[in-house]
């Protein structure tokens, strides 16, 4: 069963569905607690029962939370309901990446402003040691003042600490653990 408008979720009540992909739906909600709307993603239907698409979902939000970027989608919780898990984040009014392109093209000032934002976002990431790994138009919104703010950590991976080995010559190495 899938959310539909009403469907309350502790102070989060379901205003519509606002977007379908192949491992989430994302629906527009709103908070009573801080009158707010948010987003909430929830697996579809046919991956409520799949422990590894719940553990997929989870790891999605534990990478992203752990970011605090402008040009990165807030996370602000995550939580259990009848069906499984939901993640709770920032309602971006805007549009994506691919819809905005697929409508007409850009001014190479403005696409180099939008790359700059993206690889500051990537930037942010990376000095966490998360790496997106599905970074494309379809996961880059375009808020209503033209700002960037990358979603969908989805296939993010978490890379390990460090560790620096010299070699037999005495170079050091780095090799990341996971």
């Amino acid at each position: 069963m899938a959310l539909s408008p009403g469907t309350r979720l502790g102070p989060y009540e379901v205003i519509a569905q606002i977007g379908v992909g192949g491992m989430g739906e994302v629906h527009r909600a709103h908070d009573s607690r801080l009158v707010r709307d948010v987003a909430i993603k929830v697996l579809p239907p046919h991956l409520t029962h799949d422990a590894s698409a719940r553990e997929r979902l989870r790891r999605e939000a534990q990478a992203a939370a752990a970011l605090d970027h402008p040009f990165i989608c807030k996370i602000f919780e995550i939580g259990d309901y009848d069906l499984g898990l939901f993640v709770v984040m920032e309602y971006i009014v805007g549009q994506t990446l691919h819809e905005t392109l697929a409508v007409g093209g850009m001014s190479t000032i403005e696409a180099l402003r939008i790359a700059g934002e993206i690889a500051e976002a990537l930037e942010a990431a990376h000095a966490k040691r998360i790496v997106h790994r599905d970074l494309k138009p379809a996961n880059v919104m375009l808020t209503a003042q033209g700002r960037v703010k990358v979603m969908d950590f989805g296939l993010a991976k978490q890379l390990g600490a460090v560790d620096v080995t010299p070699d037999a010559s005495g170079v050091e190495t780095q090799i990341d653990t996971v």
